[in-house]
């Protein structure tokens, strides 16, 4: 498995990569926004309204809200026509500079991304299921380091939270992208959307360069409650060891998988003979449902 968070210097901060104010189309000033987060103990937070012309292309300013147990990292959900579909691309950037230029008209998704990338950020496939982009969309992305693999607004929205299909059939296509959970916050009260799906990630100190270096290296773990503390190979063997879990379990390309069920499991030792060749992804379900995910771990 090559460079497992786990094994990284420092240690796991809890952040949302993803959320709106009234910047754009959120229900809340960005600094109830932000304080929504720090009251619910989040190290870090990435405000991303929406970089279009009739909210003037923002990107959000974070930065007074920093100091030594908390900070910010700026960025958008950037868009561009079109999809297969005839819907606007929807792409996270997480380490953009204030000045990034507002979208040309003759840009696209895959040139967008490209951009937001070259200027140092951290590109994700947003929500994918929830606008049917394509398989075809998707794997015109050249750049991007994620995607975003669960989101807590789409499933409050229309039951699209879960993109992991797509997801999985870019990985069988060759694509070594990482995945990410997030909310996508706008906190209208009508819809939960808010506190539901985040990223943990290792990093040596709780500072915007150091978090975003983590991310584009894969550095992390995503989840809806539960703790993966640790996964090392052993003899052949992933041992996993996380807070109290219900089922743990290894997937791999197609049906390929190695499970534990029980109650109260805390350490789980899987065999990894199944994967040779190919990769594999953690999986932990709580008593509650709630899940935790890690990135996939190549093993050729």
């Amino acid at each position: 498995m090559r460079n497992p968070p786990f094994r990284q210097p420092g240690r796991f901060f809890k952040g949302n990569l993803h959320t709106h104010s009234t910047r754009s189309d959120g229900a809340l000033e960005l600094e109830a926004v932000v304080a929504a987060y720090r009251e619910r103990d989040y190290d870090f937070l990435a405000l991303t309204d929406h970089f279009l012309a009739p909210f003037d292309f923002p990107i959000t300013d974070t930065r007074a809200f920093r100091d030594t147990n908390f900070t910010t990292l700026l960025g958008a959900e950037l868009h561009a026509p079109e999809t297969e579909h005839g819907e606007f691309w929807h792409l996270l950037a997480v380490g953009l500079p204030l000045d990034f230029a507002p979208t040309e008209p003759e840009e696209t998704g895959p040139t967008l991304a490209a951009r937001a990338a070259a200027a140092g950020a951290f590109v994700g496939i947003a929500h994918p299921a929830w606008y049917t982009l394509t398989l075809a969309d998707a794997l015109s992305i050249k750049v991007a380091h994620a995607v975003e693999t669960y989101n807590t607004n789409c499933a409050a929205d229309n039951d699209t939270g879960d993109s992991w299909e797509l997801y999985e059939l870019l990985l069988a296509a060759g694509q070594r992208l990482n995945a990410y959970a997030t909310d996508d916050a706008h906190f209208d009260p009508a819809l939960p959307d808010a506190f539901g799906g985040w990223v943990q990630v290792r990093a040596e100190q709780l500072e915007p360069e150091a978090l975003l270096a983590a991310l584009k290296a894969g550095h992390y773990y995503s989840s809806q409650g539960p703790e993966i503390h640790d996964i090392t190979i052993e003899n052949g063997d992933a041992v996993v060891r996380c807070s109290p879990c219900s089922v743990v379990m290894l997937t791999g390309a197609t049906y390929h998988v190695a499970r534990e069920r029980g109650e109260g499991l805390t350490e789980v030792r899987l065999p990894l003979g199944q994967f040779h060749r190919s990769y594999a992804r953690l999986t932990v379900i709580d008593a509650a449902g709630k899940r935790a995910w890690s990135n996939p771990y190549w093993l050729d």
